[in-house]
């Protein structure tokens, strides 16, 4: 860098000098002034005189003097001839210098010459031609030397231009290799940037790995412990569950045999024999025993599960209740006692007054027969006919008497053991019927081979334990009550909101039916509890009764001393009857049908009948009615044909007029749809069938 800078300055010093502010013009040869010397007429050098007066001085020596002469004397010569005897080369000599003392010697040289001429005229020119030719060889070597010399210039030149170049070259190479080892060492630092960037990257990524597995440790353990905490809760939860459920089984328990207590109480049916006796302060607490009881359970249920003070309060209900009918069946004793004493001492005169008596019994049947037959003669029946409610009250003894036949497992507060097997026994029964509906014929029939193979005694799985009415001696009874209990809830409740599913389960409760009939007059117990229109059958309010109890009886639900509202109550109501309507033409299609339906049409005619001899009742009779025809009306159309019709007709000429007559302007709605199906069907002569009945292809899927 230090050489470099020195030419620089080198250069700088040079175009800053005389010479180099000199400006030369580059495109000479095409000025026309510059050649204009070159083709001018040869003259003489100014330096010719010089070299004339030199030799004129050595001629003066050598010739000797032939006569007084002086120097002008001489013969002068002539310019021109002298000048043409004069090279051309003499003329760039020329051209050298003319400053004004050169002209005055060559004036002086002129002079001399003059003079001179006039001695040597004749020797003179051999001399002159001497001289030209020494300006001649002397222009030559002039020319030669500075020839040579601007050859040894040029040479220096180019030694100095391939040593500027070699070392431009040296410098460049070193340059290169500056350059090369500035970038090398450039790629170095960045090669070891990187390094220690991705050193720092992978210990941060190891250290962001070793925080991930940390972190996911710690999650684990938290996730582990929420799994845990989760288990625990559902466990407790399930605990809870059970323990609820466990109450409130038993409040239903306590509910069932305060409700068997109170029909005890009853002194229309039990008591007879004892007209004076008044029971009715027995039967209006006992109602209102049980009136409380059915509040709390309510409320209960609609809370989620009853406490054990609940449980407790129903308890304490059930002892009152025993307490009471104790202190009646005592007060009974007394009565009867006191009777059979009275009797004892009238024993005497009744034997004498025996014939009078004879006589007086024979007598008094007539009257009543005719009080009977005007009564049937007035108009419609007021109750039900006594057959009827004979095969009503058998049905309900026959669901007491299974109650009672379950009641060690039914009360099994104490025992773990029986409690879960109890526990098992109902999920086992109550499940598959809730898993009944109408996607295929397969699922259907799955849920049937549950429902007979537990009935069977045989082993089925339920929440992955095995499970068997084999498991306690009164298993199978608690399963029956407890299969056709579901059975009812599920017709009040799934067939109310969707009429469609009555069929599904009306059908694999028709099969069960037939295989145990048992189950069946269970569920006609539960049915007609639940649904006394089912029967049909109007409950009569007893004296004593309250209007809480006597809503009951009639089928509605009270809770808090509020009774449900009259469209839930008939949406309830309809939903029995339609699956009631399902069951009497419906037969399991895998069973025996050579044998007869365990409960068929007759008794479906047999409803209709009784229902069209009772009077009816406002927005009741007309939403039984027209749910009963629409389920099963083409079922019987086909079964009884023109006595079908014929009651058909009666319905809608004499019938529906009374129900008109008993139903108010804003209870109208059911009446006008019966009106308007009665119509339809009379006029088309055709009864449709009903809305999601199972076809035969359905039990191919």
């Amino acid at each position: 860098m230090e050489s470099w800078q020195l030419r620089f300055d080198t250069l700088e010093a040079l175009r800053l000098s005389s010479k180099g502010r000199l400006s030369y013009c580059s495109r000479w040869q095409e000025d026309e002034a510059a050649l204009e010397g070159c083709v001018a007429p040869v003259e003489l050098s100014p330096y010719c005189g010089w070299v004339l007066d030199s030799l004129s001085g050595e001629l003066a020596q050598e010739i000797p003097p032939s006569g007084p002469s002086t120097p002008k004397q001489s013969t002068p010569l002539p310019k021109r001839a002298s000048a043409e005897k004069i090279p051309p080369g003499s003329h760039r000599s020329s051209s050298l210098s003319s400053t004004e003392p050169s002209e005055t010697k060559e004036n002086d040289h002129l002079s001399l010459l003059e003079i001179n001429q006039e001695v040597v005229p004749a020797v003179l020119s051999s001399k002159v031609a001497k001289v030209e030719g020494c300006i001649r060889m002397y222009e030559e070597l002039h020319r030669l030397k500075a020839k040579e010399r601007l050859r040894q210039r040029q040479e220096e030149q180019e030694q100095m231009v391939r040593a500027a170049y070699a070392q431009a070259s040296e410098q460049l190479k070193r340059f290169d290799e500056l350059r090369e080892l500035k970038r090398h060492q450039e790629f170095q630092e960045l090669q070891e940037v990187m390094e220690k960037s991705s050193k720092e990257a992978q210990g941060q990524q190891e250290k962001l790995k070793e925080e991930h597995r940390h972190r996911a440790k710690i999650l684990n353990l938290k996730l582990r412990e929420a799994e845990q905490q989760r288990q625990r809760q559902e466990e407790l939860e399930r605990l809870r569950k059970e323990e609820g459920q466990e109450r409130l089984r038993r409040l239903y328990s306590i509910q069932e045999e305060l409700l068997q207590l109170n029909q005890q109480i009853d002194p229309n049916y039990r008591h007879k024999d004892l007209p004076r006796i008044d029971l009715s302060a027995y039967s209006n607490r006992g109602n209102q025993i049980c009136g409380l009881v059915s509040g709390l359970i309510r409320t209960t249920s609609e809370r989620g599960f009853p406490s054990q003070a609940d449980v407790a309060s129903t308890e304490r209900a059930l002892q009152e209740m025993r307490g009471l009918i104790s202190s009646m069946q005592q007060e009974i004793t007394a009565a009867l006692e006191e009777k059979k004493r009275k009797d004892e001492e009238e024993k005497k005169q009744k034997q004498k007054e025996l014939e009078k008596k004879e006589q007086m019994k024979s007598q008094t049947p007539a009257p009543a027969q005719q009080s009977g037959g005007k009564q049937q003669k007035e108009g419609l029946q007021v109750k039900t006919e006594e057959s009827i409610m004979q095969w009503y009250q058998q049905l309900q003894n026959t669901a007491e008497q299974c109650v009672a036949a379950f009641s060690e497992i039914g009360n099994c507060k104490g025992n773990t053991e029986v409690r879960k097997i109890k526990t098992n026994l109902q999920k086992a029964a109550t499940i598959p019927v809730s898993q009944i509906s109408s996607i295929s014929g397969s699922k259907l029939r799955e849920v049937f081979d549950k429902i007979n193979n537990l009935l069977s005694g045989k082993t089925v799985q339920t929440e992955g334990q095995p499970v068997s009415v084999t498991q306690h001696p009164q298993g199978l009874e608690f399963v029956c009550y407890k299969l056709a209990e579901k059975f009812v809830k599920h017709g009040e409740g799934e067939v109310s909101f969707h009429h469609d599913s009555a069929f599904p389960i009306a059908v694999v409760l028709s099969g069960i039916w037939e295989l145990h009939p048992r189950v069946g007059d269970i569920f006609l117990a539960h049915l007609h509890k639940k649904c006394p229109y089912s029967v049909p059958f109007y409950p009569a309010r007893k004296e004593g009764t309250s209007m809480e109890e006597y809503q009951r009886m009639l089928g509605y639900e009270v809770h808090d001393s509020k009774v449900e509202e009259q469209d839930h109550f008939l949406k309830r109501m309809s939903g029995m009857i339609r699956l009631y309507a399902a069951i009497i033409q419906l037969r399991w299609p895998y069973g025996n049908k050579q044998g007869a339906h365990p409960h068929g049409l007759s008794y479906g005619w047999r409803w209709l009948a009784q229902m069209l001899n009772l009077e009816p009742l406002a927005d009741v009779t007309a939403m039984l009615l027209l749910d009963f025809l629409e389920v099963c009306g083409n079922a019987m159309m086909k079964q009884y044909g023109i006595q079908f019709w014929k009651t058909m007709f009666f319905i809608q000429k004499s019938y529906i007029p009374r129900i008109e007559a008993v139903t108010s302007s804003g209870q109208m709605g059911c009446l006008s749809r019966l009106k308007n199906f009665m119509q339809k069907c009379l006029q088309a002569k055709e009864i449709p069938l009903p809305k999601g009945i199972l076809t035969p292809s359905f039990w191919r899927t």
